[in-house]
């Protein structure tokens, strides 16, 4: 018989009421994936106020087959996340990440996919909001690999040249999923209407760095506001389209994100 006691360490994505006391719980850990699961009791409940969204940690289930439920047991909140509570920009990027997640079912990847998104709210959970914002983008970057749909930011899809090397912006052609070189956009006409979103040099240099530097290094970078904006609109356009769908954090939060 398989045990019905277990222990993971989890985050809690979200919380829905059930019934008149109870919630339903969805989680995400890295050895069960996304799940849900049943809490019972009360206003006053202890683990009420323990499992809230974001919150991540040591999750104790029991689990009934015969009933096909879950229910949690305890829940031992070791980062709870606060600077989230009274940052709204915060907050909401927390819940574009794990809106992310649910809707690719963590692109297949279930473990790197809970270790890149526990690293993501206790990475913005730690700076100011401007760094959070970076954050974002890094996240979105990274989460793009995961889904295999990240294109190679170092060198033109068109012709093979460096584009770090080049002087004049690329840009990013949706139908090849590359970036390409402003020679390439010159010779072929119909890419100038394909290329959805130019891209300078700093911003390839900084999504280059993100793939190939240790995370501290890539936090101290400098980027300036015009780069962020770029790739903002770059990475939120390109990870939409991966999902297939308009992410509802993103079009409702998209001034604030």
């Amino acid at each position: 018989m398989a045990e019905r006691n277990k222990r993971m360490k989890s985050v809690i994505l979200s919380l829905k009421e059930s019934g008149e006391n109870n919630r339903l719980v969805k989680v995400i850990s890295a050895e069960n994936g996304i799940f849900n699961a049943m809490l019972y009791g009360g206003p006053k409940s202890r683990l009420k106020s323990l499992v809230q969204p974001f919150y991540s940690g040591i999750l104790y289930i029991y689990s009934d087959e015969s009933r096909n439920s879950i229910k949690i047991t305890d829940f031992d909140a070791q980062n709870c996340h606060l600077s989230f509570r009274t940052s709204l920009l915060k907050s909401w990027a927390a819940s574009f990440a794990c809106e992310l997640v649910l809707k690719t079912k963590c692109a297949g990847e279930t473990e790197k996919a809970f270790v890149l998104l526990c690293a993501f709210l206790d990475g913005i959970d730690s700076v100011d909001e401007n760094e959070a914002r970076l954050g974002i983008l890094r996240f979105v970057w990274r989460y793009l690999g995961l889904l295999g749909l990240q294109p190679e930011p170092r060198t033109c899809c068109g012709c093979g040249s460096s584009l770090l090397s080049h002087e004049h912006n690329a840009s990013y052609i949706e139908r090849q999923n590359g970036f390409v070189c402003a020679d390439c956009i010159s010779f072929a006409p119909e890419n100038r209407t394909q290329g959805n979103f130019r891209i300078d040099l700093d911003s390839l240099t900084y999504l280059t760095a993100i793939n190939e530097l240790p995370p501290g290094q890539v936090r101290k970078l400098l980027v300036s506001s015009e780069s962020v904006y770029n790739m903002k609109r770059l990475l939120y356009s390109m990870i939409e389209k991966a999902c297939g769908m308009q992410l509802e954090t993103l079009k409702s939060g998209i001034g604030i994100l």
